[in-house]
């Protein structure tokens, strides 16, 4: 069936319509990597997003019942050059088409998605509407420069009641802002007991738990848009070691009293060139962001740079110069991606075990 992809910009590309029916709006994004299609499409970071990828084949090797970051995806589209209609794994249960119908995910395929991603790149992202051919484009055009960007998606994404995953060592809460299933199984292989909040859980509600610690999960959006969750942040700096990762990070940039901005086109793939400062070692990250902490802010505030990323100089990792608390802008639990980041992992342990022998210093 053919299938339109009509942007803000007037712009229209012409294709084929994979997965439901149904017309959608979104942030037209692109995702570099080469693999991992099913955890980006599961990512609660993708809310409200439709996520073209670069890779011209997308579901070559089908969906699996296993690598998926949430229960139910977020994502608002999906834009491929050219969707696999016979995957071939050994997991693999269904194509990609399937996956998209089941979870009613509209998706077109044969467009140039080389001349899309430049577009973003040289202009920004852009809204845009996955719709059928027989719109009035112009409407369509219109209606997309009125509407906002929407401003709710960590709500959409967050837990709504708090569940604990069982360890034998020490109690992390874990605050979701839209957390993925791999920094859980992280967390739980680390022997942790997870207790996992919804994002609106106050500083006094997580105080009830006496945590060891706290990990700022990843989540969609600008970190402003939830300011009660900053404030929350901003009350437990110092009482426990915090690690915050994606969202997160921002999160506790913002407490510190540094500023965040919103990108031209963000970071999205498994490729990212992230140096450690602090070591000069250089680890290959996957990332999902639209927003980044703005470095000149950092200045007037407690916390030092300890990661920047190759590409562009942004800021990848901070860490506050008085308290047990520290913060990376990517992905370290890989999934999708390199496992080249997982030792931060290990760098919360050492942050729980100093402050379990009495250090309440970084």
């Amino acid at each position: 069936m053919k299938r339109l992809l009509v942007l803000e910009n007037g712009e229209v590309f012409v294709g084929k319509g994979i997965g439901s029916e149904r017309e959608r709006d979104g942030e037209v994004v692109f995702n570099t990597g080469m693999t991992g299609y099913q955890e980006v499409m599961s990512d609660p970071s993708y809310c409200g997003q439709i996520v073209t990828m670069t890779y011209p084949l997308i579901g070559n090797y089908g969906i699996n019942r296993d690598d998926f970051e949430s229960i139910i995806p977020n994502i608002h589209g999906l834009i491929v050059k050219e969707a696999s209609a016979y995957p071939s794994h050994f997991r693999s249960k269904l194509s990609l088409d399937e996956w998209l119908k089941h979870f009613d995910i509209p998706g077109i395929e044969g467009i140039d998605t080389r001349k899309l991603t430049r577009m973003i790149r040289e202009n920004g992202t852009l809204k845009g509407r996955i719709c059928s051919s027989e719109v009035n484009v112009d409407e369509v055009v219109s209606h997309l420069k009125e509407i906002p960007f929407p401003t709710d998606q960590v709500s959409r994404v967050s837990t709504k009641t708090r569940f604990v995953n069982p360890g034998t060592k020490e109690r992390v809460v874990l605050i979701d802002y839209g957390v993925k299933k791999g920094i859980v199984k992280n967390l739980v292989a680390e022997g942790y007991e997870v207790m996992v909040v919804p994002h609106n859980t106050t500083a006094d509600e997580i105080r009830l738990f006496q945590p060891d610690g706290i990990v700022l999960s990843n989540g969609p959006g600008d970190p402003k848009d939830v300011p009660e969750c900053i404030e929350t942040v901003k009350a437990l700096i110092g009482e426990v070691p915090i690690f915050g990762i994606c969202l997160g990070h921002q999160l506790l940039a913002l407490a510190c009293g540094a500023e965040t901005v919103k990108m031209k086109f963000g970071h999205r793939g498994s490729n990212h060139p992230v140096k450690d400062l602090r070591t000069g070692q250089i680890a290959i990250t996957a990332q999902n962001h639209g927003y980044t902490v703005h470095a000149d802010s950092i200045a007037e505030t407690n916390l030092e740079v300890t990661h920047v990323n190759v590409n562009d100089g942004s800021i990848e990792g901070i860490r506050h110069k008085e308290e047990l608390a520290f913060s990376v802008q990517y992905h370290p639990e890989a999934s999708p991606g390199p496992e080249d980041a997982q030792n931060l992992f290990k760098e919360f342990r050492e942050m729980l075990e100093a402050a379990r022998k009495g250090f309440t210093h970084a």
